[in-house]
């Protein structure tokens, strides 16, 4: 009798801590809380495994995610089953036939989980409350599961979006110097404005999804070499070269943007527990980028421009790296081709 309570409680905290989980994961935005953090133990296993298998620099593997998103949901099924197993165990005679073993009590409440009934047993007195119980909540976990995948992927889909308009003006990885130079050779300098904004809508939306559901992080963009990180850091650097050439008209949305990539890098980076590095600015390079803006036509390279693009590449660059690290993707140089240029060279620039 002892054994059947101990057995029939075990299952009901087995349950309720694997819902919880599920509810803080896939409901509740953020990190989940719960004692169990499934989704997030397997995050850590699997980096880990990564880190000892994969090269150094290497990406993410595209599968990860996915692969960690699927195996949550059906960790969260299994842990149910067993929870309702060890409650259908304790409640044996309560079925007609009993339930002669373990694995018979587990294949019962699978059923009722997965709400097929294959059993062929028949419930009687409260063990009719435990199937009910396991065939809701298996319906419930698998509801919020297809859900959860449709959000993800619309998630995914907007954040590429953005992705793809960049590289595709700025080459891949994606330049700030690049999108500058050829938005001046297409004559559509004004066009920037519009960057700045979408640029801000666009890092808006991804804080929100990102740190509302932490999976999306590790989901890469398949149509790009680039990830994420490096749009960030191209629209970054995007509106600090714009504040450091001092463009009046293009000024106030360039500190908008900035405070939001760097809100959204600061977040990221705090919720992923980042160690962040903070090496000095190559200034030579600095120069060069405020040059080669000058010759597309944004304004003319001044000292106290050189410091002003030092300091707020400060501000966001180190955090910004840190995310392009931990993925293994290839950060946003400052100059296309992640390569400075000699003086002979500039002067040879249009």
């Amino acid at each position: 009798m002892l054994v059947d309570i101990l057995q029939f409680v075990g299952g009901i905290l087995l349950v309720w801590f694997t819902l919880r989980d599920v509810f803080d994961t896939v409901v509740v935005p953020g990190e989940s809380r719960a004692s169990l953090r499934l989704a997030s133990r397997m995050v850590f296993a699997g980096l880990f495994g990564l880190r000892h298998t994969r090269r150094p620099g290497a990406a993410i593997p595209a599968a990860f995610a996915p692969f960690v998103l699927v195996a949550s949901f059906t960790g969260w099924m299994l842990l149910l089953i067993f929870g309702f197993g060890l409650m259908v165990a304790a409640l044996s005679g309560s079925y007609r036939p009993a339930v002669p073993t373990f694995s018979q009590a587990v294949f019962v409440a699978g059923s009722s989980l997965v709400t097929v009934g294959l059993s062929e047993t028949d419930a009687t007195g409260p063990a009719r409350w435990v199937n009910i119980a396991a065939g809701f909540c298996g319906l419930s976990v698998m509801t919020m599961a297809v859900t959860y995948l449709l959000q993800v992927q619309t998630s995914i889909g907007r954040r590429d979006s953005g992705i793809l308009k960049i590289t595709t003006a700025s080459g891949d990885p994606p330049s700030a110097v690049a999108l500058l130079e050829r938005y001046a050779s297409l004559g559509c300098k004004d066009e920037l404005e519009q960057v700045l904004v979408k640029g801000r809508d666009w890092c808006a939306e991804v804080l929100q999804s990102h740190a509302a559901h932490p999976f999306l992080i590790y989901f890469r963009s398949l149509e790009t070499v680039a990830g994420w990180p490096a749009t960030l850091a191209a629209l970054l650097d995007l509106a600090a070269i714009i504040e450091a050439i001092d463009e009046p008209k293009l000024r106030g949305k360039a500190i908008l943007l900035r405070e939001e990539g760097t809100h959204l890098a600061d977040q990221l980076s705090k919720l992923l527990r980042l160690d962040i590095d903070h090496p000095e600015p190559d200034r030579e390079v600095l120069q060069q980028v405020l040059e080669r803006a000058a010759r597309a036509g944004y304004g003319t390279p001044k000292p106290p421009g050189l410091e002003r693009l030092a300091s707020l590449r400060g501000r966001y660059s180190p955090t910004v790296e840190a995310l392009s690290r931990h993925l293994g993707s290839p950060p946003a140089p400052l100059l296309p081709n992640d390569r400075g240029l000699s003086r002979e060279q500039l002067a040879q620039l249009p």
